[in-house]
Protein backbone atom coordinates (compact mmCIF):
# COMPACT_ATOMS: atom_id res chain seq x y z
CA UNK A 1 0.00 0.00 0.00
CA UNK A 2 1.25 3.58 -0.62
CA UNK A 3 -0.77 5.17 1.53
CA UNK A 4 1.57 7.76 2.91
CA UNK A 5 2.34 9.31 -0.40
CA UNK A 6 -1.32 9.74 -0.31
CA UNK A 7 -2.70 10.83 3.10
CA UNK A 8 -1.30 11.99 6.39
CA UNK A 9 -1.23 10.26 9.29
CA UNK A 10 -2.53 11.62 12.70
CA UNK A 11 0.05 12.02 14.63
CA UNK A 12 -1.48 11.75 18.17
CA UNK A 13 -3.57 9.07 17.31
CA UNK A 14 -1.47 7.04 15.03
CA UNK A 15 -4.11 6.32 12.50
CA UNK A 16 -4.05 7.98 8.82
CA UNK A 17 -6.66 10.73 8.04
CA UNK A 18 -7.49 12.14 4.88
CA UNK A 19 -5.49 15.48 3.42
CA UNK A 20 -6.85 18.60 3.62
CA UNK A 21 -7.21 18.86 0.15
CA UNK A 22 -9.49 15.99 -0.07
CA UNK A 23 -11.51 17.86 2.67
CA UNK A 24 -11.81 21.40 1.04
CA UNK A 25 -12.77 19.32 -2.23
CA UNK A 26 -15.44 17.96 0.14
CA UNK A 27 -16.87 21.08 1.39
CA UNK A 28 -16.45 22.55 -2.15
CA UNK A 29 -19.16 19.86 -3.76
CA UNK A 30 -21.08 19.99 -0.32
CA UNK A 31 -21.90 23.62 -0.41
CA UNK A 32 -22.71 23.53 -4.31
CA UNK A 33 -25.18 21.46 -3.36
CA UNK A 34 -26.71 23.74 0.06
CA UNK A 35 -26.90 26.52 -3.01
CA UNK A 36 -28.52 24.77 -5.48
CA UNK A 37 -30.73 23.81 -3.13
CA UNK A 38 -31.14 27.04 -1.46
CA UNK A 39 -30.56 26.04 2.07
CA UNK A 40 -28.29 28.13 4.84
CA UNK A 41 -26.97 24.96 6.54
CA UNK A 42 -26.99 21.13 7.14
CA UNK A 43 -28.04 19.27 10.09
CA UNK A 44 -26.75 16.03 9.94
CA UNK A 45 -27.63 13.22 12.53
CA UNK A 46 -25.17 9.99 12.82
CA UNK A 47 -25.12 6.55 14.99
CA UNK A 48 -23.00 3.81 14.72
CA UNK A 49 -22.83 2.30 11.07
CA UNK A 50 -25.33 5.31 9.66
CA UNK A 51 -22.88 8.39 9.79
CA UNK A 52 -21.52 8.82 6.40
CA UNK A 53 -22.89 11.97 6.37
CA UNK A 54 -20.74 13.02 9.68
CA UNK A 55 -17.84 11.22 8.63
CA UNK A 56 -17.34 12.56 5.32
CA UNK A 57 -17.15 16.10 6.54
CA UNK A 58 -15.78 15.92 9.57
CA UNK A 59 -14.12 12.55 9.80
CA UNK A 60 -15.67 11.31 13.02
CA UNK A 61 -17.13 7.76 13.22
CA UNK A 62 -19.66 8.14 15.73
CA UNK A 63 -19.75 5.99 18.39
CA UNK A 64 -23.58 6.71 19.57
CA UNK A 65 -25.46 9.94 18.86
CA UNK A 66 -24.35 12.84 17.15
CA UNK A 67 -25.87 15.60 15.01
CA UNK A 68 -23.32 18.01 12.95
CA UNK A 69 -24.20 21.77 12.14
CA UNK A 70 -22.70 22.46 9.03
CA UNK A 71 -23.15 26.25 7.79
CA UNK A 72 -23.28 27.66 4.60
CA UNK A 73 -20.81 30.29 6.02
CA UNK A 74 -19.28 29.82 9.48
CA UNK A 75 -17.49 26.77 11.51
CA UNK A 76 -19.06 23.23 11.75
CA UNK A 77 -20.14 21.84 15.41
CA UNK A 78 -20.44 18.57 16.20
CA UNK A 79 -22.62 17.49 19.15
CA UNK A 80 -21.88 14.69 20.64
CA UNK A 81 -24.67 12.89 22.93
CA UNK A 82 -22.61 11.18 25.72
CA UNK A 83 -20.14 13.94 27.87
CA UNK A 84 -17.26 11.05 28.14
CA UNK A 85 -17.41 10.42 24.53
CA UNK A 86 -16.06 14.19 23.56
CA UNK A 87 -12.20 13.46 24.72
CA UNK A 88 -12.30 11.48 22.21
CA UNK A 89 -14.11 13.18 19.62
CA UNK A 90 -12.38 16.27 19.88
CA UNK A 91 -8.84 13.88 19.04
CA UNK A 92 -10.53 12.33 16.42
CA UNK A 93 -11.41 15.35 14.13
CA UNK A 94 -10.17 18.82 13.52
CA UNK A 95 -12.88 19.19 11.05
CA UNK A 96 -15.73 20.55 13.34
CA UNK A 97 -15.81 22.32 17.03
CA UNK A 98 -16.89 19.33 19.15
CA UNK A 99 -19.12 20.29 21.96
CA UNK A 100 -21.22 17.93 23.97
CA UNK A 101 -25.19 18.15 23.29
CA UNK A 102 -26.32 18.16 26.81
CA UNK A 103 -29.42 16.65 28.09
CA UNK A 104 -31.69 17.19 24.72
CA UNK A 105 -28.72 16.75 21.78
CA UNK A 106 -31.54 17.82 19.25
CA UNK A 107 -32.12 21.17 21.61
CA UNK A 108 -28.79 22.19 22.07
CA UNK A 109 -28.15 22.15 18.17
CA UNK A 110 -31.35 24.39 17.83
CA UNK A 111 -29.53 26.67 20.28
CA UNK A 112 -26.55 26.06 18.08
CA UNK A 113 -29.03 27.46 15.14
CA UNK A 114 -30.43 30.54 17.41
CA UNK A 115 -27.03 31.97 17.80
CA UNK A 116 -25.69 32.07 14.83
CA UNK A 117 -29.50 33.51 13.17
CA UNK A 118 -30.35 30.59 11.78
CA UNK A 119 -33.29 29.63 14.01
CA UNK A 120 -35.69 30.79 10.74
CA UNK A 121 -33.63 29.93 8.21
CA UNK A 122 -33.70 27.11 5.30
CA UNK A 123 -31.99 24.26 6.84
CA UNK A 124 -30.91 20.70 4.98
CA UNK A 125 -31.14 17.58 7.08
CA UNK A 126 -29.74 13.68 6.32
CA UNK A 127 -28.78 10.69 8.47
CA UNK A 128 -31.46 8.20 10.08
CA UNK A 129 -32.96 11.64 12.36
CA UNK A 130 -35.49 9.53 14.91
CA UNK A 131 -38.58 10.78 15.29
CA UNK A 132 -38.08 11.89 18.54
CA UNK A 133 -35.12 14.41 17.32
CA UNK A 134 -37.32 15.68 14.32
CA UNK A 135 -40.12 16.46 16.72
CA UNK A 136 -37.69 18.15 19.33
CA UNK A 137 -35.78 20.50 16.71
CA UNK A 138 -39.27 21.79 15.25
CA UNK A 139 -40.37 22.43 18.36
CA UNK A 140 -36.96 24.11 19.24
CA UNK A 141 -37.05 26.21 15.84
CA UNK A 142 -40.48 25.94 14.73
CA UNK A 143 -39.43 28.59 12.30
CA UNK A 144 -37.10 26.69 10.29
CA UNK A 145 -37.74 25.07 6.90
CA UNK A 146 -36.12 21.40 7.07
CA UNK A 147 -35.66 20.38 3.70
CA UNK A 148 -34.54 16.59 3.30
CA UNK A 149 -31.54 16.34 0.94
CA UNK A 150 -30.40 12.76 1.83
CA UNK A 151 -30.00 11.80 -1.98
CA UNK A 152 -28.10 14.93 -2.78
CA UNK A 153 -25.43 14.15 -0.37
CA UNK A 154 -25.43 10.73 -1.03
CA UNK A 155 -24.88 11.35 -4.45
CA UNK A 156 -21.99 13.38 -3.66
CA UNK A 157 -20.29 9.77 -2.15
CA UNK A 158 -20.45 8.11 -5.37
CA UNK A 159 -17.62 8.48 -7.27
CA UNK A 160 -14.56 8.09 -4.89
CA UNK A 161 -11.06 10.13 -4.73
CA UNK A 162 -7.39 8.65 -4.91
CA UNK A 163 -7.24 8.95 -1.48
CA UNK A 164 -10.89 7.47 -0.59
CA UNK A 165 -9.75 4.54 -3.09
CA UNK A 166 -6.73 4.15 -0.84
CA UNK A 167 -8.36 3.88 2.01
CA UNK A 168 -10.79 0.81 0.35
CA UNK A 169 -7.76 -0.78 -1.14
CA UNK A 170 -6.99 -1.36 2.64
CA UNK A 171 -10.38 -2.26 3.64
CA UNK A 172 -9.98 -4.97 0.69
CA UNK A 173 -6.85 -6.14 1.90
CA UNK A 174 -8.04 -6.60 5.74
CA UNK A 175 -11.18 -8.30 5.09
CA UNK A 176 -8.89 -10.72 2.15
CA UNK A 177 -7.30 -11.49 5.63
CA UNK A 178 -10.24 -12.63 7.33
CA UNK A 179 -11.11 -15.05 4.72
CA UNK A 180 -7.91 -16.58 4.07
CA UNK A 181 -7.65 -17.34 7.99
CA UNK A 182 -11.21 -18.75 7.55
CA UNK A 183 -9.68 -21.15 4.82
CA UNK A 184 -6.83 -22.15 7.53
CA UNK A 185 -8.44 -22.58 10.57
CA UNK A 186 -11.96 -23.53 10.24
CA UNK A 187 -12.46 -27.10 10.57
CA UNK A 188 -15.31 -29.77 11.77
CA UNK A 189 -16.17 -29.06 15.67
CA UNK A 190 -16.10 -25.33 15.35
CA UNK A 191 -18.99 -23.21 16.73
CA UNK A 192 -20.19 -20.37 14.20
CA UNK A 193 -19.38 -18.04 17.26
CA UNK A 194 -16.29 -19.59 17.30
CA UNK A 195 -15.66 -18.38 13.52
CA UNK A 196 -16.45 -14.98 14.25
CA UNK A 197 -13.41 -14.87 16.47
CA UNK A 198 -11.18 -16.41 14.18
CA UNK A 199 -12.58 -13.66 11.41
CA UNK A 200 -12.31 -10.80 13.69
CA UNK A 201 -8.85 -11.98 14.80
CA UNK A 202 -7.23 -11.55 11.38
CA UNK A 203 -8.02 -8.20 11.27
CA UNK A 204 -8.27 -6.54 14.43
CA UNK A 205 -4.55 -6.13 15.68
CA UNK A 206 -3.73 -5.06 12.27
CA UNK A 207 -5.67 -1.67 12.40
CA UNK A 208 -9.17 -2.92 11.00
CA UNK A 209 -12.12 -2.44 12.31
CA UNK A 210 -15.60 -5.00 11.62
CA UNK A 211 -17.72 -3.74 9.15
CA UNK A 212 -19.83 -6.66 9.13
CA UNK A 213 -19.65 -10.68 9.36
CA UNK A 214 -22.79 -12.64 8.26
CA UNK A 215 -22.47 -16.13 7.93
CA UNK A 216 -24.34 -20.15 7.50
CA UNK A 217 -23.42 -23.83 7.58
CA UNK A 218 -25.50 -26.25 6.53
CA UNK A 219 -25.31 -29.80 5.19
CA UNK A 220 -24.79 -30.29 1.61
CA UNK A 221 -26.43 -33.48 1.56
CA UNK A 222 -29.52 -31.97 3.26
CA UNK A 223 -28.94 -28.23 3.60
CA UNK A 224 -31.24 -25.54 5.08
CA UNK A 225 -29.84 -22.35 4.65
CA UNK A 226 -29.31 -20.57 1.78
CA UNK A 227 -28.32 -16.94 2.50
CA UNK A 228 -25.56 -15.65 5.43
CA UNK A 229 -27.36 -14.80 8.56
CA UNK A 230 -26.55 -11.41 10.52
CA UNK A 231 -25.99 -13.12 13.92
CA UNK A 232 -23.86 -16.25 14.48
CA UNK A 233 -25.42 -19.39 16.08
CA UNK A 234 -24.23 -21.75 18.32
CA UNK A 235 -24.18 -24.83 15.54
CA UNK A 236 -21.04 -27.03 15.28
CA UNK A 237 -19.33 -26.98 11.88
CA UNK A 238 -20.06 -30.79 10.77
CA UNK A 239 -17.97 -32.76 7.77
CA UNK A 240 -19.54 -32.10 4.51
CA UNK A 241 -21.18 -28.39 5.40
CA UNK A 242 -21.19 -25.48 3.34
CA UNK A 243 -20.35 -22.40 4.70
CA UNK A 244 -21.38 -19.21 3.13
CA UNK A 245 -19.85 -15.88 3.96
CA UNK A 246 -20.25 -12.16 3.58
CA UNK A 247 -17.38 -10.05 5.36
CA UNK A 248 -16.48 -6.65 5.74
CA UNK A 249 -13.52 -5.04 7.68
CA UNK A 250 -12.93 -1.37 8.01
CA UNK A 251 -10.32 1.09 7.73
CA UNK A 252 -11.19 3.89 9.00
CA UNK A 253 -14.48 3.75 7.70
CA UNK A 254 -13.60 2.40 4.53
CA UNK A 255 -14.05 -1.71 4.15
CA UNK A 256 -14.31 -3.87 1.37
CA UNK A 257 -16.54 -6.77 1.06
CA UNK A 258 -15.90 -10.33 -0.45
CA UNK A 259 -18.31 -13.26 -0.16
CA UNK A 260 -16.95 -16.94 -0.63
CA UNK A 261 -18.00 -20.31 -0.08
CA UNK A 262 -15.89 -23.24 2.04
CA UNK A 263 -16.42 -26.57 1.57
CA UNK A 264 -16.05 -28.23 5.68
CA UNK A 265 -14.14 -31.47 5.38
CA UNK A 266 -14.77 -33.07 2.35
CA UNK A 267 -14.94 -32.16 -1.69
CA UNK A 268 -18.13 -29.41 -2.77
CA UNK A 269 -21.14 -31.78 -3.33
CA UNK A 270 -21.86 -31.79 -7.05
CA UNK A 271 -24.71 -29.86 -6.15
CA UNK A 272 -23.07 -27.24 -5.09
CA UNK A 273 -20.57 -27.23 -7.61
CA UNK A 274 -22.90 -26.32 -10.30
CA UNK A 275 -24.52 -23.17 -8.23
CA UNK A 276 -21.21 -21.84 -7.49
CA UNK A 277 -20.23 -22.66 -11.48
CA UNK A 278 -23.51 -20.61 -12.26
CA UNK A 279 -22.82 -17.96 -9.65
CA UNK A 280 -19.15 -17.81 -10.79
CA UNK A 281 -20.03 -16.92 -14.26
CA UNK A 282 -22.93 -14.65 -13.41
CA UNK A 283 -20.49 -12.23 -11.35
CA UNK A 284 -17.96 -12.78 -14.62
CA UNK A 285 -20.35 -11.72 -16.48
CA UNK A 286 -21.86 -8.55 -14.43
CA UNK A 287 -18.22 -7.73 -14.15
CA UNK A 288 -17.43 -8.27 -18.10
CA UNK A 289 -20.30 -5.03 -18.62
CA UNK A 290 -19.69 -2.77 -16.25
CA UNK A 291 -17.34 0.19 -17.16
CA UNK A 292 -18.21 3.91 -17.04
CA UNK A 293 -20.71 5.23 -19.34
CA UNK A 294 -22.64 1.80 -18.82
CA UNK A 295 -26.18 1.27 -17.51
CA UNK A 296 -27.68 -0.88 -15.53
CA UNK A 297 -29.17 -2.99 -17.83
CA UNK A 298 -26.16 -3.89 -18.84
CA UNK A 299 -25.88 -5.60 -15.47
CA UNK A 300 -29.39 -7.16 -15.54
CA UNK A 301 -29.41 -8.77 -19.04
CA UNK A 302 -25.88 -10.60 -17.53
CA UNK A 303 -27.88 -11.94 -14.52
CA UNK A 304 -30.41 -13.87 -16.69
CA UNK A 305 -28.27 -16.46 -17.11
CA UNK A 306 -29.28 -17.27 -12.83
CA UNK A 307 -32.68 -17.55 -13.83
CA UNK A 308 -32.22 -19.41 -17.02
CA UNK A 309 -30.03 -22.28 -15.07
CA UNK A 310 -33.30 -22.92 -12.78
CA UNK A 311 -32.05 -20.74 -10.03
CA UNK A 312 -33.05 -17.44 -8.55
CA UNK A 313 -31.36 -15.07 -5.82
CA UNK A 314 -32.32 -13.64 -2.47
CA UNK A 315 -29.69 -11.00 -1.59
CA UNK A 316 -28.85 -7.93 -3.66
CA UNK A 317 -27.24 -8.63 -6.89
CA UNK A 318 -24.93 -5.64 -6.75
CA UNK A 319 -25.01 -2.56 -4.86
CA UNK A 320 -22.88 0.51 -4.37
CA UNK A 321 -21.04 0.25 -1.68
CA UNK A 322 -17.64 2.85 -0.15
CA UNK A 323 -18.53 5.19 2.67
CA UNK A 324 -21.61 3.90 2.69
CA UNK A 325 -24.11 1.60 1.55
CA UNK A 326 -24.86 3.43 -1.93
CA UNK A 327 -26.66 3.48 -5.08
CA UNK A 328 -27.13 1.62 -7.54
CA UNK A 329 -28.75 -1.48 -5.21
CA UNK A 330 -30.14 -3.94 -8.23
CA UNK A 331 -32.09 -7.35 -7.61
CA UNK A 332 -32.67 -9.27 -10.59
CA UNK A 333 -35.33 -8.80 -13.07
CA UNK A 334 -37.88 -11.23 -12.01
CA UNK A 335 -37.01 -10.55 -8.45
CA UNK A 336 -37.09 -7.12 -8.18
CA UNK A 337 -40.50 -5.49 -6.73
CA UNK A 338 -40.81 -2.43 -8.95
CA UNK A 339 -38.48 -2.07 -11.85
CA UNK A 340 -35.19 -0.25 -10.81
CA UNK A 341 -34.69 3.60 -11.96
CA UNK A 342 -32.20 4.08 -14.85
CA UNK A 343 -28.62 4.31 -13.42
CA UNK A 344 -25.43 5.14 -15.47
CA UNK A 345 -22.01 3.69 -13.93
CA UNK A 346 -19.10 6.43 -13.68
CA UNK A 347 -15.53 5.94 -13.23
CA UNK A 348 -14.09 5.71 -9.73
CA UNK A 349 -17.60 4.41 -8.38
CA UNK A 350 -17.27 1.52 -6.39
CA UNK A 351 -19.45 -1.26 -6.23
CA UNK A 352 -20.16 -5.09 -4.87
CA UNK A 353 -21.16 -7.81 -7.56
CA UNK A 354 -22.50 -10.71 -5.54
CA UNK A 355 -24.76 -13.16 -7.19
CA UNK A 356 -26.39 -14.73 -4.20
CA UNK A 357 -27.44 -18.20 -6.44
CA UNK A 358 -29.62 -20.01 -4.90
CA UNK A 359 -32.74 -22.98 -5.49
CA UNK A 360 -36.12 -21.93 -5.71
CA UNK A 361 -37.07 -23.69 -2.54
CA UNK A 362 -34.43 -21.38 -1.00
CA UNK A 363 -32.96 -24.42 1.16
CA UNK A 364 -29.66 -24.32 -0.54
CA UNK A 365 -27.54 -21.31 -1.81
CA UNK A 366 -24.23 -20.13 -2.57
CA UNK A 367 -22.60 -16.63 -2.18
CA UNK A 368 -20.12 -15.09 -4.21
CA UNK A 369 -18.86 -11.70 -4.74
CA UNK A 370 -16.58 -8.84 -3.70
CA UNK A 371 -16.12 -5.27 -4.10
CA UNK A 372 -14.42 -4.04 -7.55
CA UNK A 373 -13.65 -0.22 -9.31
CA UNK A 374 -15.38 0.94 -12.17
CA UNK A 375 -12.77 2.12 -14.84
CA UNK A 376 -13.09 3.40 -18.11
CA UNK A 377 -12.34 0.02 -20.09
CA UNK A 378 -14.09 -2.41 -17.08
CA UNK A 379 -13.18 -3.17 -13.36
CA UNK A 380 -10.77 -3.27 -11.19
CA UNK A 381 -11.00 -6.19 -8.50
CA UNK A 382 -9.97 -4.53 -4.89
CA UNK A 383 -9.49 -8.31 -3.46
CA UNK A 384 -6.75 -10.23 -4.31
CA UNK A 385 -8.38 -13.83 -2.51
CA UNK A 386 -8.99 -16.43 -4.79
CA UNK A 387 -12.55 -16.98 -6.54
CA UNK A 388 -12.76 -20.49 -5.18
CA UNK A 389 -15.01 -22.84 -3.35
CA UNK A 390 -12.08 -23.38 -0.59
CA UNK A 391 -12.32 -26.74 1.15
CA UNK A 392 -10.94 -26.64 4.98
CA UNK A 393 -10.58 -28.45 7.39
Amino acid sequence: MTSAAVYDPDPELKRPAFSDAEYARRDAATRAVMRASGVDALVLYGTPGQDAEIQYLSGFRVTREAMLVYPLDGAPALYIEYFNHTPHARRATTRADVRWGGDDLAATVAGDLRERGLAAARLGYAGPLPVQRYLRLRQAAPQAELADLSDALRRLRLVKSDEELAFLREGARLTDRAATALAEQARPGMTEHELIAIIEGAYLSAGGQTGIHYLASTPMENPERCVPAQQPSGRALQVGDALITELSAHYQGYSGQILRPYAIGAAPSPTYQRMFAIAVEAFERIAGVIKAGASTEDALDAAELIHAAGYTIYDDLLHGYGGGYLPPILRTRRTSATPPPPFIFAENMTVVIQPNVITTDERSGVQVGELVRVTRDGVERMHTYPMRFTRCG
